[in-house]
């Protein structure tokens, strides 16, 4: 895992591995300062994958990982943020597996707790949330057969983090009211979080998609909705204030 996009956030273990790859197989939304880390004789593929534009198959990296494996290189697969948390760590790992290579996994600083933090927002208070709840968000809540149950949701409590759901905001705001959220419930959307760029944006639940829009706020992002996003504005919001001192 590489973190959620400050390069800084990579695990020691996963910095040392790195550094002594033969071959780096990375992702789209690794902090893209950590390839200047590898050797300078390490083969670096791009595996990145956007909306549209998949530079390769997933059979094709499972493949790779495979083949460069069995010809004796020391292989690091460099995945955003945690490797088993809404990625296909996993499958990867099988595929190794189904071929007889070893492998180890480093977890990440993933996006669901780091993204918050960087905001000022914490996913537990002792006094307000004991419980926080994590989906993605990327599939149309409004589809027949969506695997989320918005209900269930709305009754939980505690707070909610949203990946991967920005295209579908307004969607996914309308199903969570609809099913009994209370539409002043706090929120915010964080754009490019733990980097210099981050921007957040807060609002009332009902509010947030008009205010997300207007900011123009685009993937990636995490969502928020809960009663600790308020504590961001009391004095746990801490990001902008070292960042010009601290973080380049």
């Amino acid at each position: 895992g590489a973190g959620p996009g400050d390069p800084g956030l990579i695990t020691v273990k996963g910095l040392a591995l790195l550094r002594s790859a033969d071959v780096v197989v990375y992702d789209r939304l690794i902090p893209h300062e950590l390839l200047d880390e590898a050797h300078p004789s390490a083969e670096l593929i791009d595996a990145g994958k956007a909306p549209g534009d998949h530079r390769l198959s997933q059979a094709e990296i499972n493949a790779i990982l495979v083949e460069r494996a069995r010809m004796g290189f020391l292989v690091v697969r460099l995945k955003g943020g945690d490797p088993f948390i809404f990625g296909r760590g996993s499958e990867e790992a099988l595929a190794c597996f189904a071929a007889g290579i070893a492998f180890e996994v480093i977890p990440g600083i993933s996006s669901v707790h780091a993204v918050p933090a960087y905001a000022g927002i914490p996913l537990t208070h002792r006094n307000i949330s004991s419980v926080f709840t994590v989906i993605a968000g990327h599939e149309d809540p409004a589809s027949p057969g969506t695997p989320i149950n918005y209900e269930a949701l709305a009754q939980m409590g505690g707070t909610l983090v949203i990946l991967m759901g920005v295209g579908h905001l307004p969607e996914i705001v309308t199903r969570l009211i609809g099913a009994g959220l209370a539409p002043d419930t706090p929120a915010a959307c964080i754009e490019r979080g733990t980097i210099p760029e981050q921007r957040v944006i807060e609002a009332p639940l009902v509010d947030l998609p008009a205010c997300a829009a207007r900011a123009a706020l685009q993937s990636p992002a995490v969502i928020v909705i809960g009663d600790v996003v308020a504590l961001r504005s009391i004095g746990v919001g801490w990001f902008e204030n070292v960042r010009p001192a601290h973080i380049k």
